[in-house]
């Protein structure tokens, strides 16, 4: 990874500019030329180590979304994945060492769509789903450090306080020309000297509204960071597990907000119990160079905070069967065609 693409990678997974040409912003900071950047820019998204520059949104604000699980015989499990995999609306599908195998997210514009989805995966599968929406979000700001830490494999310095301001009272437009734009860059900004131009004559407004709108859902929150989006298992992170809680429900509160300040939790946020086969509410995702660094994340977490006797299972992912960014749009709510990367025995 020479100079360019580690400053690309490390500083600017978040606050990406909204004037009209970032690159050539990017350009003037790390002393090169426009051109330079976007062919930089267009490499790593080739090799897969970016998947787009541009929003993440915040869940259930422009839709709704699931962590969603399966338990699936082993000899039915790629079958299943693949049917999973078919639905534009799953964004990530996971399988992990637990009776509950296959875990996936899905987001749909709405919540009668999402559930029709889930319920045509098991009625076309013969497995059951379990239903897992958020319930309380303690910490989701996904960003990796590059290159990889040596010393400390399993920190990810993801802790950042955004510069936006947020307002607690949404002025985000709701009409026609919102829905079109956020249909627009859900899959990432065009990656051309004036992105935010070339979105607003797609959609026959001013660049100026395009800017405008995307600043309003910054700062209402519905978009949680713009920016480089990567992927961790083609930058180094090769191990990832759920580690989930059972705690009591007073208690949620107070573990969610202290294990979310752990550098190693890249992911924590409270969602329902299904007793008596599913007792866990509190959810933290650790990804680190291997598995052994990422238990030994865990192990240090139960002794920081004295959890030894707290009930938790870890659930490490061994195979990624579809990684993508979540679709929003109606437009294209539509059985996914493009192939999905399946990768063996890492996070």
């Amino acid at each position: 990874m020479n100079t360019l693409e580690q400053q690309l990678l490390n500083n600017y997974q978040r606050d990406f500019s909204l004037k009209s040409t970032p690159f050539s912003e990017i350009a003037q900071k790390t002393n090169t030329d426009t051109k330079t950047v976007l062919a930089t820019i267009n490499k790593l998204i080739k090799e897969g180590s970016v998947t787009r520059i541009g929003p993440v949104f915040r869940p259930n604000t422009i839709g709704a979304s699931t962590l969603a699980a399966m338990k699936i015989p082993a000899d039915k499990l790629e079958i299943v994945a693949d049917l999973v995999n078919s639905y534009v609306e799953v964004n990530h599908n996971y399988e992990r060492q637990h009776e509950y195998n296959l875990w996936f997210v899905a987001t749909a514009p709405n919540a009668q769509h999402l559930e029709s989805i889930l319920l045509e995966i098991e009625n076309l599968s013969g497995f059951s789903v379990m239903r897992l929406p958020m319930v309380k979000e303690y910490h989701i700001d996904l960003g990796f450090k590059m290159p990889l830490a040596k010393k400390h494999s399993s920190f990810v310095p993801t802790k950042h306080q955004s510069t936006q301001a947020v307002i607690k009272h949404s002025t985000l437009p709701k009409d026609e020309t919102q829905t079109r734009l956020i249909a627009e860059i859900q899959s990432g900004l065009p990656i051309v000297e004036e992105p935010y131009k070339k979105i607003a004559d797609k959609l026959s407004i001013s660049e100026e509204d395009v800017i405008r709108r995307i600043k309003i859902m910054l700062t209402t929150g519905t978009i949680k960071r713009m920016g480089v989006i990567v992927r961790h298992h083609e930058l180094g992170y090769r191990a990832n597990a759920m580690l989930v809680w059972d705690i009591a429900d007073e208690q949620v509160n107070k573990f969610g907000t202290l294990l979310s300040q752990e550098n190693c939790v890249t992911l924590c946020y409270q969602r329902p119990r299904h007793l008596p086969h599913w007792p866990y509410n509190l959810f933290t995702m650790i990804h680190g160079k291997d598995t052994s660094s990422v238990k030994q994340c865990i192990n240090d977490i139960v002794e920081k905070h004295s959890l030894q006797k707290m009930p938790k299972a870890t659930l490490f992912s061994t195979r990624r069967f579809k990684q993508r960014g979540a679709c929003y749009s109606h437009a294209n709510m539509l059985k996914s065609s493009e192939p999905q990367t399946k990768v063996a025995n890492h996070g």
